[in-house]
């Protein structure tokens, strides 16, 4: 069957019953007259976030973000950064964002340590982050330009995603998306056999990670919250999460990620990863999703780094061709 998408690209050219709606839509927010502009360009919003609240345009036109998750809203929103940092790949802007829509994007560093002078230069006049990633930063980036943290990333993706929307000035645009989001899981639960039959089904992502032990995740995590919205099955060991993020594994006892389906990618160099050493090993290879070819691998930047509804809709659509065969 063909799934529908939200198609984000599509919302530049919002409907004027979706502008007029933005325009009534705070999301809770106040307004404040604080312009003597006669087209008020210069008014502000007050958004709540993780560090209190914050005066912002009403229309921001130049905006940074600093995380991989603010970047992929904003793209999904149809804005364009004018400065982002780099996740620590080769590619710079993860590789799942298309190529025309992160053109012209200045990078501004790394993605923990961003180039302070670089967001200066770029004059914003909005900066999207997170207090886990850079409130050590937050009075430095305040004095550039108004700072809007989430507390968190990962995990909260939807609700974060909808104080970047307020921040934006992008309400109504943000509505669309999570319904067109929503009737793309519903068409893949669908597709995958039904409700019952997805709950019966049992899936594991785990991640090989350079430097470190193999996760497996648990279910407070983004790629959790996308396996959860579908329905699928998760097996009890993921109940062993550390706050409910990953169970880490070494490669001799890998076969404790056995379920139903496995998906895993891998961080960093395949070899450093481990990666290479488990899934040649005995107890990778007679694991049941293996010999059952349910086992996929599967792009660790759209997987887990991306953290946004454009990542989300790709992660559908490859649930939906992996699984029903």
């Amino acid at each position: 069957m063909t799934l529908r998408t939200f198609r984000p690209r599509a919302l530049a050219a919002v409907s004027l019953t979706a502008v007029a709606a933005l325009t009534l839509a705070a999301c809770g927010s106040s307004d404040d007259s604080g312009s003597d502009s006669a087209s008020g360009s210069d008014a502000t919003r007050t958004v709540k976030t993780a560090m209190g609240d914050v005066k912002v345009k009403k229309a921001p036109q130049r905006v940074v973000v600093l995380d991989t998750a603010e970047l992929d809203s904003a793209l999904t929103l149809g804005v364009k950064p004018v400065g982002a940092t780099h996740a620590d790949v080769t590619s710079g802007f993860l590789n799942y964002l298309p190529k025309d829509q992160v053109a012209g994007i200045e990078d501004v560093g790394q993605m923990m340590t961003p180039n302070l002078e670089a967001i200066a230069g770029l004059k914003p006049d909005l900066i999207l982050t997170s207090k886990i990633r850079h409130g050590d930063k937050y009075a430095e980036l305040s004095k550039i330009a108004p700072t809007v943290m989430t507390e968190n990333t990962g995990y909260p993706w939807k609700e974060n995603f909808r104080v970047h929307a307020e921040a934006l000035g992008k309400a109504a645009e943000a509505k669309m998306v999570a319904d067109g989001y929503a009737d793309h899981v519903a068409d893949v639960t669908k597709a995958l056999g039904g409700k019952e039959k997805v709950a019966a089904t049992e899936v594991n992502m785990v991640r090989f990670v350079e430097g470190a032990d193999i996760r497996i995740y648990g279910r407070k995590n983004y790629i959790a919250t996308i396996l959860a919205d579908v329905g699928l099955g998760r097996p009890a060991i993921t109940d062993k999460a550390k706050d409910g993020f990953s169970y880490d594994v070494s490669p001799e006892k890998i076969d404790l990620a056995d379920a139903d389906v496995v998906f895993h990618s891998t961080y960093g160099d395949p070899k450093k990863s481990k990666e290479t050493e488990t899934t040649g090993g005995g107890l990778w290879k007679n694991m049941d999703a293996v010999k059952n070819g349910k086992v996929f691998a599967v792009d660790d930047q759209l997987w887990i780094q991306g953290i946004g509804y454009t990542a989300a809709d790709k992660i559908l659509g490859e649930l939906h061709k992996s699984l029903v065969k």
